[in-house]
């Protein structure tokens, strides 16, 4: 209780700084290309601060879960192909700093979904990760998106789906996938994405922080 309540107090200190408004991206372990879609935060920052009137520091830093540098972030992206790999620490750290205030959001790039959802448990064992209704507010927060998560790119032909972790009624992380919302905010040329397509994607992408920065 005690550890909670500094994290807490380290957390909201830091929104008082300049670092508050600005985003990470989770530099996880197990070999996983946490690296991905290098052009996908910038872009999405750049257009959340044009449509949704934000102030985001439009470069993205890179943290690890176990520095306790990540209380520095209201938002923190995770995205990758392959494997994901919690340590104990880092477990422990993600879990302080998600019931602190912060958010996290995970974006299968395609292929981490085996990997990634035993990883959760380590976070979350007393939560279960769930997936949210069409009628969720994340899809109608700003952006309107009446049947949910929108489907950016084609792999399995499955259907997009958006699963989270709420806790005391503030969902914490939102885990996007079959969807592929990075590759829809990478530059244009690097999937040759229909505007259409790629507005779709940065518009629901503007949903997420700014539910995030708002809960």
């Amino acid at each position: 209780m005690r550890r909670h309540l500094f994290f807490q107090l380290l957390f909201f200190l830091s929104l008082s700084t300049v670092c508050a408004q600005q985003v990470a991206v989770l530099q996880y372990g197990g070999g996983g290309d946490w690296y991905g879609n290098p052009t996908a935060l910038p872009n999405l920052i750049k257009f959340c601060n044009e449509q949704i009137q934000t102030s985001l520091n439009e470069k993205s830093e890179v943290v690890a879960p176990s520095d306790v540098d990540l209380f520095n972030y209201p938002f923190v992206h995770m995205t990758g192909h392959g494997n994901v790999f919690f340590t104990s620490e880092d477990a422990q750290m993600m879990r302080d700093y998600l019931l602190s205030g912060g958010f996290l959001h995970i974006d299968d790039n395609y292929g981490m979904d085996q990997y990634l959802r035993k990883e959760l448990v380590k976070i979350f064992p007393d939560i279960a990760l769930t997936e949210l209704p069409g009628n969720h507010p994340i899809f109608n927060y700003h952006f309107k998106f009446p049947e949910g998560l929108p489907k950016i790119h084609e792999h399995d032909s499955g259907r997009p789906q958006a699963f989270g972790i709420t806790y005391e009624g503030r969902l914490v992380l939102l885990y996007t996938f079959e969807s592929d919302l990075g590759d829809g905010w990478e530059n244009p040329e690097i999937h040759n994405d229909p505007a259409e397509v790629r507005l779709k994607a940065l518009r629901m992408g503007a949903n997420i922080v700014k539910y995030a920065f708002e809960n």
